[in-house]
């Protein structure tokens, strides 16, 4: 007997349909009402640099002639290095430790790339100047500088910033603190100004404090600047390598063609084999690809060509989910005669085991690679990871949902029309 049709049921669904639309729209195109403006994904998400080009350094670390190389001279360096990279105000550089003495520069989007590597390779310079601008002591003479806390008068802790001379910097900082009491000494790195604290007395111990930063993180960034301004360790280029903008458009542009071009051929695959669940299934598809992006761009992640590979594999993992469920339901309406309500809400149960056990498989080998990778490898991991988890809860969750949703508008009822 047919059953009429449900016109609550079919005007959610139908609403549902356009509320996709739309926010499909505002995804890709962007919207603005009034003093509010949303832009669109593309804009909003970070990109490699094997995607918008730029330079690609590796910097290996020498000590100085009868100095070792430690640490904590690295990260000073890396400090000193990822300030001068921000200085050129592009955004999403990276500054990382490769081993033991070796440093790699990544500066995407950047135009003038000899400039960005004559800025790398100079020595910065670290100055403490006097109130009439004459230079008291540059980093050269500051053998070592931490973060710590002390006390004040009052017995509440304040994070400083310590500072230790050699034996020429201990004599100079002591002869200029005795001249500027009650004035301001001026630190400067690569000529920005990074603190000027106020002489209260004579120095000539050889150690200096610098008071006023808000946390100790402030306070360690800044120790490590001081630390890194002299740059305590020679640095040679191993390794130098620019990729145009020419290639990284074209490379972008590609992507963003095959990333299309995939998932229009996914849809038109479900739809032509599920019909009325191929359907349910390119509407959970879409939902999942725009709850990708969107937690790819709040999450910050830097896009790459390897990492738009993880996404694709991800959109067909969502779609195995599917084929899973739909074939468990065919075979619950074939072989056990059930009703098509029946038959989804078996074939559902019946598939969550297998569903499971593929993701969380593949879920692992995610994590190992992203732990145990680097660079490029673990920005595929991370896509794989983030879609195979979202790939689960559309599949699982959406879909079931948009059957039970359109079963009950009574749209269509023949068997024949879900593929079964």
């Amino acid at each position: 007997m047919k059953k009429q049709i449900d016109k609550k049921s079919t005007i959610g669904f139908f609403s549902f349909i356009a509320i996709l639309v739309f926010c499909m729209y505002v995804l890709f195109h962007g919207i603005s009402v009034g003093v509010y403006d949303i832009g669109n994904i593309k804009d909003n998400m970070h990109y490699g640099l094997d995607l918008t080009g730029g330079v690609n350094v590796v910097l290996q670390a020498k000590p100085y002639k009868g100095k070792k190389l430690t640490d904590s001279k690295m990260e000073g360096t890396i400090s000193a290095l990822k300030k001068r990279v921000d200085s050129l105000g592009v955004s999403e550089a990276t500054v990382t430790r490769q081993g033991n003495n070796r440093i790699r520069v990544q500066i995407p989007s950047i135009q003038n790339q000899q400039e960005a590597l004559d800025l790398i390779g100079r020595t910065a310079q670290l100055k403490f100047v006097g109130p009439d601008n004459k230079v008291i002591l540059t980093g050269t003479h500051v053998v070592d500088s931490k973060a710590v806390t002390q006390k004040t008068s009052s017995g509440v802790e304040q994070p400083v910033v310590t500072l230790k001379f050699d034996a020429k910097g201990k004599k100079a900082f002591a002869e200029a603190t005795q001249k500027y009491i009650g004035q301001q000494i001026t630190i400067k790195l690569d000529n920005e100004v990074i603190s000027s604290p106020t002489v209260n007395q004579e120095i000539d111990d050889g150690e200096a404090v610098i008071e006023g930063s808000s946390d100790m993180d402030e306070a360690g960034n800044l120790a490590s600047l001081i630390r890194g301004g002299a740059l305590p360790v020679k640095l040679t280029t191993i390794q130098a390598s620019t990729v145009g903008p020419t290639l990284g458009a074209n490379s972008l542009n590609k992507s963003i063609f095959a990333s299309v071009i995939g998932v229009a051929a996914v849809l038109v695959f479900m739809l032509i084999f599920y019909r009325v669940l191929g359907i349910i299934a390119d509407l959970a598809l879409l939902i999942f690809v725009m709850l990708d992006l969107i937690v790819m761009s709040a999450m910050n992640v830097t896009l790459t060509l390897p990492g738009i590979a993880g996404m694709i594999l991800t959109v067909g993992m969502a779609v195995d989910a599917n084929v899973i469920i739909f074939e468990r339901i065919k075979e619950e309406s074939v072989n056990n005669g059930l009703s098509l309500y029946q038959s989804v809400g078996a074939g559902f149960k019946n598939a969550m085991r297998s569903i499971i056990d593929s993701n969380v498989t593949t879920l692992i080998a995610g994590f190992v690679l992203f732990f145990m990778g680097t660079g490029s490898a673990q920005g595929f991991a991370l896509t794989l990871i983030v879609g195979i988890i979202l790939s689960m809860l559309t599949a699982v969750v959406i879909t079931r949902q948009l059957i039970k949703l359109f079963l009950h508008t009574n749209l269509v009822q023949n068997p024949k029309y879900y593929g079964i």
